[in-house]
């Protein structure tokens, strides 16, 4: 290794591009809606159609709205694959393309919440090839320089937003893979009879 022309930005790309390529992409193709909207508990958080909704909170402009809470509750329900891409897509994603790499505003009240799951796989992907782009255009230079106040440590380099947001991704999305997985366990025995 050259470590004297040492790409740190192509690192933290390949970080999280090689777990979607070998991990999450094909993990994530063909979910359902009855996947999306499914909740292995009562009182779980969502996106349910507007007007639908106990929790405290509703966010979202569009025929769709996500559950939420300030302060969130102790313990945090449960949340559905629908509510946890919606986290992803809007503010672990959309609301940084934003505040960094030039998107269109976005934040929990204002987005236009998929109403079912291959909708909100294609936000999905739309939001992760801004990120992606706007890593990459960072170069070197781009990740060294402090994040500013759009973001809760605006001192922090960008670099250690890159990081985080890397670490969010991975998180939760195989969050979701676990949910296809026990959604499918449950809904199925050993001989692949149906409960």
């Amino acid at each position: 290794m050259d470590t004297e022309h040492f790409d740190v930005n192509g690192s933290l790309l390949d970080q999280w591009q090689h777990h979607w390529d070998h991990q999450l992409r094909d993990r994530l193709e063909g979910l359902t809606d009855d996947e999306y909207f499914w909740s292995p508990v009562p009182g779980a958080w969502s996106v349910r159609p507007r007007g639908s909704s106990t929790a405290p909170v509703q966010g979202g402009s569009g025929a769709f709205t996500i559950d939420f809470g300030y302060p969130e509750p102790v313990p945090a329900p449960f949340t559905t694959i629908a509510w946890r891409l919606g986290h992803v897509i809007v503010g672990v994603l959309a609301m940084r393309n934003a505040a960094h790499f030039g998107a269109p505003a976005a934040d929990y009240d204002t987005w236009d919440y998929a109403g079912g799951a291959e909708e909100a796989l294609e936000q999905l992907r739309t939001q992760l090839q801004v990120w992606t782009a706007g890593v990459r255009e960072l170069g070197e230079a781009g990740l060294k320089v402090p994040v500013g106040d759009k973001e809760p440590y605006p001192q922090r380099p960008m670099a250690d937003l890159v990081l985080h947001i890397h670490r969010e991704l991975i998180h939760h999305l195989a969050e979701v893979c676990l949910l296809r997985d026990l959604y499918l366990h449950s809904n199925t025995t050993t001989n692949g009879a149906t409960r």
